[in-house]
């Protein structure tokens, strides 16, 4: 049942007094607070296929598909089935099961240079753990990252992190020592020469490069041509640990995510999102000479009492299954998100305003700015402002945007093309009344 804009801003509003009592911000991660948009969260009741329902039973069509978690939409049922099998029979051991190796077999037969694979919990812990075993392996310690790239919220990484880092205008973060942050050396994304001028100044004491190679934290934010190629011989050359993070681009971009996609083999890759299929989940995996050194093969330290926990595994395994038996589903949604970026364009030329739209796969963000969008100053100078109104806009003609300009928008393949046609039109209506 439909309900009116003020129930929908009541009800959520009851919600959000009631969160704030005890939860800071209300949140338990910063970006649902709307912060960026202004206005009340709206907090969600149910999801199922491309729509999420609000505790009002309003329905949305869903564009952040659990930021980029639900590669084949809301409550996917042969994943349902599998999670209510496993639950059945326990919802954790804290000893090896079956599952676990089954996940591991599969990640590793669909992703090039993955010869072994660790089960953590988060993408957050796959980051920080990969960038310890870099370190261990190498006996370096100082790490590349970018501006705008966000790794998770482990110490080392939060120095201008995109994401909600961004979205906050945070600078600094209280509580992240000098020392934490000593050892990280940032480069403007797209900028080869600022990798190697960084390379020269501190010759031999480089650990890892680490990026995200589809930057999904300021925008979807594509690799220059040669870029990748570039680093990569960076690091065959000094000895430095490749990382690619594909927490967001792992198993969303290709079968075996960016690696595959650009043909570029990283020395180590970071996995979240897509293969726990919505539950708390991720993976570092990589060469076999470098992951030997993990305990207990070898002295580099990571535990968790809830890696590799079988709800987890059997909810990403059976959407990597399918996945792998089912190819095509890329190239469905990669129509799917080319069919919404040329009806937007097609919207926004006849609006008139500045705007950009990027895309690949089944990542698009839009920013409205009048130059292209390729690092972070860039993504930063776009009309927040502006974005925000679209934002709000578009919530009330029922699509669910992520409440930022700084975070990628991610397709789901349960989306119709009839959803991304009323989406188009929503935007079509948002844009005249924006100035």
């Amino acid at each position: 049942m439909q309900t009116s804009a003020t129930q929908m801003e009541s009800k959520n509003k009851q919600l959000f007094d009631r969160a704030q009592r005890f939860i800071p911000g209300g949140v338990n991660s910063p970006v649902r607070a709307f912060r960026a948009v202004g206005g009340t969260p709206v907090f969600m009741h149910s999801g199922k296929g491309a729509y999420l329902f609000d505790v009002d039973g309003r329905r949305y069509i869903d564009f952040i598909s659990s930021w980029g978690a639900l590669l084949l939409g809301h409550a996917y049922p042969p994943q349902v089935q599998a999670i209510q099998e496993c639950a059945a029979r326990s919802t954790s051991f804290g000893t090896p099961t079956e599952l676990e190796v089954q996940m591991a077999e599969r990640i590793v037969s669909m992703v090039p240079q993955v010869e072994l694979v660790r089960m953590v919990n988060s993408g957050t812990e796959a980051c920080m753990s990969a960038l310890r075993l870099a370190r261990g392996y190498t006996g370096r310690n100082k790490i590349i990252k970018f501006e705008g790239h966000y790794h998770g919220h482990a110490d080392p990484f939060l120095v201008k992190a995109g994401s909600g880092l961004a979205t906050l205008d945070i600078q600094e973060v209280p509580g992240v020592t000098a020392g934490a942050v000593r050892d990280t050396l940032l480069a403007p994304f797209n900028d080869l020469p600022a990798v190697e001028s960084l390379v020269a100044g501190h010759s031999g004491e480089l650990a890892a490069i680490i990026l995200e190679p589809v930057a999904g934290n300021m925008g979807c934010v594509l690799p220059e041509q040669g870029y990748l190629g570039g680093l990569r011989r960076i690091c065959n050359r000094e000895g430095i640990v490749l990382l690619f993070d594909e927490v967001m681009t792992g198993f969303r971009l290709a079968p075996g995510g960016a690696q595959e996609l650009f043909g570029i083999d990283a020395d180590l890759v970071t996995f979240g999102k897509v293969i726990g299929g919505g539950m708390p989940v991720g993976a570092f995996g990589g060469k076999r000479a470098i992951m030997e050194c993990v305990a207990p093969l070898g002295k580099v330290y990571q535990a968790g009492t809830l890696s590799g926990n079988p709800i987890a595994m059997a909810s990403g395994l059976s959407v990597l299954t399918e996945l792998a038996q089912n190819p095509d589903h890329y190239h469905s949604l990669e129509e799917k998100t080319v069919f919404l970026k040329n009806g937007l364009r097609e919207v926004f030329q006849a609006w008139g305003g500045p705007f950009v739209i990027n895309q690949l796969g089944s990542m698009i963000s839009l920013h409205f700015i009048d130059r292209p969008v390729r690092d972070l100053s860039s993504s930063a100078a776009a009309d927040a402002a502006r974005f925000a109104r679209f934002f709000h806009g578009m919530l009330a003609r029922g699509i669910y945007l992520p409440p930022s300009a700084f975070e990628s928008w991610f397709l789901n393949d349960a989306l119709t093309f009839a959803d991304l046609e009323e989406t188009i039109e929503a935007a079509r209506q948002t844009l005249r009344g924006l100035d």
